[in-house]
């Protein structure tokens, strides 16, 4: 399956919405034949640290897919699009097109079946519930009622302050269970880097 790339200083997770602001010729195209023909493009998290102004071509394997659920012109005159986070997919090769753009072989990934939340899950439920009242947070409109454990890990996974490798790893968990466990790991981390 051949999927157009977007590497990002981010990482999208499925089901969380993310704003973009594109303004470059080969990602506007993308947009656009995106739209035309209902596809989706994907979205790779830039590992590459920038070199004299330019951003070194490494890229996380692990992406997610961005379906495009809205698009207005901004205010300054930048074409702004929302998208929502839908499969996550291991790149295997990668091509680059005449106008620059990346194009990514790509293997979508199989989820695991969700599980209801349990009772040691409250915890970072209730953080979710934190977050989403967060003015940033809310403005994303993203549904924040995790109902099972798949929702409440990329939700807590995309909207925590955790490194972008952190995030990645994260990502790239097939498991909703091992994924929540490590976002308790990586809080503890960060609360024990608070108290000392």
């Amino acid at each position: 399956m051949s999927l157009a790339l977007f590497p990002l200083n981010t990482v999208l997770f499925p089901g969380c919405t993310l704003d973009l602001q594109i303004f470059e010729a080969r990602y506007l195209d993308m947009i656009g034949r995106c739209m035309k023909k209902d596809e989706s493009f994907g979205v790779v998290c830039i590992l590459g640290k920038t070199e004299a102004g330019h951003i070194t071509d490494a890229h996380a394997v692990v992406g997610c897919e961005a379906l495009i659920r809205d698009f207005k012109q901004q205010d300054n005159g930048l074409l702004g699009i929302r998208v929502e986070g839908g499969r996550r997919f291991r790149v295997y090769d990668v091509t680059v097109q005449k106008d620059q753009l990346l194009l990514g072989e790509v293997h979508w990934l199989d989820e695991q079946p969700d599980k209801a939340l349990e009772e040691e899950d409250e915890d970072l439920l209730a953080l979710l519930q934190a977050l989403a009242e967060h003015p940033m947070v809310a403005s994303l409109d993203m549904d924040t009622n995790a109902e099972g454990q798949q929702a409440l890990a990329n939700q807590l996974a995309y909207l925590l302050p955790f490194t972008d490798d952190d995030k990645v790893r994260l990502l790239t968990m097939d498991s909703p269970q091992e994924r929540l466990d490590m976002i308790q790991a990586l809080l503890d981390e960060l609360q024990g880097e608070l108290f000392t």
